[in-house]
């Protein structure tokens, strides 16, 4: 019930994820990302588990491909998940089991990896790898042209009301996590006015933990 992209900015070596869902809430489970070792998407039928243990193994040294490889070894139940997975280096790997639900696919490049399930198509995830790739921008703007892709590709075979964006750099946090949890409009869209809005402001969110004697004003009534 999701489509998904996981991906690398070969210029900042910032990690993401973006990922859409007619189920609520979908990347409080789905949209893993580690500043300097990757970013995973684990979907279908979700183990939250997948996420943080592919991470484990990437800072640990596993390639995207090793890591793919020893959880479907070691992960219960991996017949039904779904994994998209890029690390330090670029390299991609996924992981969609044979219980995957409904129409399924899966594309990767170099730095990028998209897939999903009950899709309308099986190529929308294709049609994400393309849209990523001919976007310009930041990586939140080119995450948020690969899940247009996806939506004017089909999308999923019923309508979306989740949606989130996970970016990670060169803190310990997340320096964008933005999700619409519902809607019953267009969340994708919602989405990415969310993150017009908030882009402009990442970098002093960051400046604010790091130094606020630096930050910039918080632009808000009564502080001066």
């Amino acid at each position: 019930m999701t489509f998904c992209i996981a991906a690398r900015c070969a210029d900042t070596g910032i990690f993401g994820v973006a990922v859409s869902s007619s189920s609520p809430a979908v990347a409080a489970r789905c949209a893993y990302a580690r500043a300097g070792v990757g970013a995973v998407s684990s979907q279908n039928v979700t183990d939250p588990t997948l996420g943080p243990r592919a991470l484990d193994l990437m800072e640990r040294g596993a390639s995207a491909d090793e890591a793919v490889a020893i959880l479907k070894r070691t992960a219960a139940h991996i017949d039904y998940r779904q994994l998209l997975v890029v690390d330090a280096l670029g390299r991609t790997a996924v992981h969609s089991g044979g219980q995957v639900l409904g129409r399924w696919g899966e594309a990767t490049a170099e730095n990028v990896a998209c897939g999903g399930n009950l899709l309308a198509d099986e190529g929308v995830p294709q049609a994400m790898v393309a849209g990523f790739q001919a976007a310009t921008g930041p990586l939140g703007d080119r995450l948020l042209a690969a899940m247009q892709a996806a939506l004017d590709a089909g999308g999923e075979a019923g309508p979306v009301h989740s949606a989130g964006l996970k970016l990670v750099r060169d803190v310990s946090w997340p320096v964008a996590d933005l999700r619409v949890d519902w809607s019953d409009g267009d969340p994708i869209a919602e989405l990415q006015a969310l993150w017009r809005r908030y882009a402009p402001q990442m970098d002093d969110y960051v400046r604010r933990a790091l130094d606020p004697s630096a930050a910039p004003s918080y632009g808000v009534p009564g502080d001066e």
